[in-house]
């Protein structure tokens, strides 16, 4: 193991200088200094806030697929929610701004054709429920 001082050089001892000093000692040649791997000036590693923001880009369709699974299941509990709120006569503006708020996300795709299309029929049975409601909420 070699002990490098701050310059990166093997340091020598003072011990080590007197040692060569004597006449008749046995010596090993020194050896050439190790110089340092040549650095390329222009080149700019991917670290810190670009590597997060590159590996959020990255979607996995899996993932997505499972994103949009929940935001339909997410609109579908809120429409029966505002079933049985219009039916028990207690509707109130926190049930629309969960439809609105569930409405958002719909309209992302998952990559699979059949969940798009199911998607959107929920998407337009949400939209047509919010413009029933926003009719009666100007009455």
């Amino acid at each position: 193991m070699r002990i490098y001082g701050a310059n990166g050089m093997a340091g020598t001892s003072t011990a080590a200088t007197a040692r060569r000093a004597r006449p008749g000692a046995f010596t090993l040649p020194q050896a050439e200094p190790e110089s340092a791997p040549a650095q390329s000036g222009n080149v700019r590693g991917v670290g810190g806030i670009d590597a997060l923001i590159a590996l959020q880009g990255v979607d996995d369709p899996a993932e997505r697929r499972r994103r949009s699974v929940n935001r339909g299941r997410a609109a579908l509990d809120v429409l029966e929610d505002l079933k049985l709120a219009v039916l028990e006569g207690k509707f109130d503006s926190s049930t629309l701004n969960r439809l609105k708020t569930a409405a958002t996300g719909l309209k992302d795709s998952s990559g699979d054709r059949n969940l798009d299309a199911v998607l959107a029929e929920i998407e337009l049975r949400v939209e047509v429920e919010l413009a029933k409601l926003g009719s009666h909420a100007t009455i």
